[in-house]
């Protein structure tokens, strides 16, 4: 009897430890996306990483999630960057304003200005810290979206949010990931879409 009841027991921890994994893994964000399956991504060597649009109250947001986003699509070895410099230069020659929406014609006319099959643009949308009860955790929602300079068209976008306070961390006391964490991960997992075909 004795026995029964203690395998019981092992059985009902057992489930209850199920469950919470299940709650704690479950709570990932997945990103939303869209990719134009018709394009060949492989003649894309060379891309420009516009300024990002800033959404959010902290005046460097955009700028940090910038250099990321440049850092990870080199790290891809798949492509190469245009320096920052030479896109603010370039965007400077065509007389485009920072708060302007860029137009196919735009689109195509930075391709051949920086000789760039795509160009990469966006939004930081959040970034901050948001609180959880007595828990405080940084969190980043990232757009990104490449347009195709021969045509001025879309073939990529994505929409993803990282951070806030994990299960772990508002049940068990868990640490939580620092800000520049956040952001490598809303990036990275990000452009990992663009690749996945």
């Amino acid at each position: 009897m004795k026995l029964r009841e203690g395998i019981q027991k092992i059985h009902m921890i057992t489930a209850l430890l199920v469950l919470i994994c299940i709650l704690g893994c479950g709570s990932r964000k997945t990103p939303s996306f869209y990719i134009n399956e018709k394009i060949d991504f492989s003649f894309i060597k060379r891309v420009a990483v516009l300024p990002l649009d800033n959404l959010t109250g902290d005046k460097f947001a955009a700028d940090a999630v910038r250099q990321v986003v440049i850092s990870e699509l080199l790290a891809s070895g798949l492509v190469e960057v245009v320096c920052p410099g030479d896109v603010t230069a370039a965007l400077d020659a065509l007389k485009v304003r920072k708060d302007e929406s860029l137009s196919a014609e735009h689109i195509k006319a930075l391709g051949k200005k920086m000789n760039v099959q795509a160009v990469v643009m966006g939004a930081v949308n959040k970034y901050g810290e948001v609180r959880v009860g007595n828990i405080s955790a940084p969190e980043v929602t990232v757009t990104l979206m490449m347009a195709d300079t021969g045509t001025g068209s879309i073939i990529w976008s994505v929409t993803k949010t990282e951070g806030g306070a994990s299960f772990w961390a508002k049940h068990f006391g868990t640490s939580v990931p620092t800000m520049s964490q956040t952001v490598l991960k809303v990036v990275r997992e990000a452009i990992q879409t663009l690749y996945q075909y």
